[in-house]
């Protein structure tokens, strides 16, 4: 943390004027919450809890080599991890509290830590590195944990690190193997781009949190060795940090936010086609059915298992776009909405 610090501060890699002091704030709480607080309170209760109930295993691991079970702990750790975040972007309410992660619109050495604190509390890879230290693996833990924050700190640091790997074709098998292994800054970027229309950002995809890997093995995975220009979330209301960091406890004042009392996530599907005459350029369609500019998205598909579809216009056109999301044809309309319509009785 204390190089990408320097490399931040020193190289000059920061745009404050895409930051304000709600920004700082959550970053800097969440980060001296989580570290001096919940952390370490999941750690001792853990041990604490199992000295009562299962003294024997505080030995588990003292005949286990220290690479096995260096081994044992990232492996065990990231999967846990990557299925955690996947969860978070398509259970509503885990994406409430891993929401503020992704309100930052710039990268930096703390937006890591940009999270609710029950996030913190319910994530399961800290409750298996406290059971690891239990049984017997705190040597594992401790350089695991430094290996996996200078993947994770790295991989939101302005610095991208990772761009000299693209920059010489002569290190572009290296940066394969790098990249197809480990989390690099323009494959965790694309996580953070504010929407897919660019082509590169896939804010629902890219889960991984060390390893690449497990994107790759269960479908999530996007590469690209870009890094969108434009990072956090469309419409953001920008709530306080307190709320944000609070949440459910402390709920938003912001009309309109996901995380005010009284949101209420609505349909907007229709049943008749939306016509439109549109210019050549690249759209985002909704496959979600909750945006309020049907049929295009607005980034309402947060929290939810859909993606939008991204297609493409080549010239000046006519077309009729679905919005009951029955169509085949997405995004085009089928006649689908007939069939609705006369199950309906309208």
């Amino acid at each position: 943390m204390v190089f990408f610090s320097l490399a931040e501060g020193l190289g000059s890699l920061l745009d404050f004027k895409k930051r304000n002091s709600d920004d700082y704030w959550l970053e800097v709480v969440s980060f001296l919450v989580l570290s001096t607080l919940i952390k370490p309170g999941i750690v001792l209760g853990v041990a604490a809890l199992l000295t009562l109930v299962y003294p024997a295993g505080a030995s588990l691991l003292s005949h286990t080599s220290f690479w096995l079970a260096l081994l044992l702990f990232l492996s065990v750790d990231d999967v846990l991890q990557y299925w955690y975040h996947r969860l978070a972007h398509q259970n509503q309410f885990f994406w409430r509290l891993h929401r503020p992660h992704h309100t930052a619109e710039e990268m930096g050495l703390l937006v890591s830590y940009r999270n609710a604190a029950l996030y913190y509390i319910l994530m399961p890879n800290i409750w298996w590195l406290a059971l690891v230290t239990f049984c017997g693996g705190g040597a594992a833990v401790a350089v695991g944990l430094v290996l996996k924050q200078l993947f994770i700190v790295g991989s939101h640091s302005p610095t991208k690190w990772d761009r000299v790997l693209y920059k010489y074709k002569v290190l572009s098998p290296v940066a394969f193997v790098v990249e197809h292994i480990f989390v690099t800054p323009a494959f965790h970027y694309a996580h953070h781009g504010k929407s897919q229309a660019d082509n590169i950002s896939d804010p629902n995809g890219n889960f991984g949190n060390m390893f690449s890997v497990w994107d790759q093995l269960f479908g999530t995975a996007k590469f690209t060795r870009q890094y969108p220009t434009a990072l956090g979330l469309p419409n953001d209301p920008k709530d306080s940090w307190w709320s944000h960091f609070l949440y459910p406890l402390v709920k938003s004042k912001k009309e309109g936010s996901e995380i005010s009392g009284d949101y209420l996530r609505l349909k907007t599907t229709g049943t008749q086609p939306a016509q439109f005459e549109l210019e050549p350029g690249t759209y985002l369609y909704c496959r979600c059915g909750f945006s309020k500019n049907q049929p295009f998205c607005d980034g309402s598909h947060h929290g939810t298992v859909f993606k939008p579809l991204l297609f493409t216009v080549q010239r000046t056109q006519n077309v009729k776009l679905c919005t009951c999301k029955l169509s085949a044809k997405a995004p085009y309309c089928d006649n689908s909405h007939i069939k609705l319509n006369d199950d309906t009785g309208m």
